[in-house]
């Protein structure tokens, strides 16, 4: 038996509105988008791989969405951590923590929340990144 996961799915309280941060700040475009009797939604993968995920915004809440204590973070590798930082705090987002070198691992972080409070790691991997993970330094933008 093979197992591997594929799409992770958060809600959003306004899917445009994420669709444009992800898409126009990030960088991850959407590939699918779906709209049900309870919700509308769009999936964003990169075109380089890793994992999906899924944006859907629930037609019958209001307000913004509560964090409860189920999501720590969302990881997103990037090339550059401090560009992309400056953009997604350039675009509105709450930085949390400025780009900071680990000593522990070779490793670049920086910690921004998104337009609906979810908690972004921003990683920067310097000696190339674990395996199966693509690494951004490798593909071409």
């Amino acid at each position: 038996m093979v197992a591997i996961l594929g799409q992770y799915c958060i809600n959003v309280s306004d899917l445009e509105r994420s669709v444009a941060f992800w898409e126009g700040v990030v960088g991850i475009p959407v590939v699918s988008r779906t709209e049900i009797e309870t919700a509308r939604e769009a999936v964003i993968q990169s075109p380089h791989g890793g994992s999906r995920m899924q944006l859907a915004q629930q037609l019958g809440q209001a307000g913004p969405i509560d964090m409860g204590t189920a999501i720590w973070k969302l990881y997103v590798n990037t090339d550059d951590c401090a560009a992309l930082f400056e953009r997604a705090v350039a675009a509105g987002c709450e930085a949390v923590t400025p780009p900071a070198r680990l000593d522990r691992w070779p490793v670049t972080v920086a910690f921004v929340k998104d337009p609906d409070g979810y908690l972004l790691e921003l990683i920067e991997y310097h000696q190339g990144t674990p395996a199966t993970v693509p690494d951004p330094k490798k593909l071409e933008a």
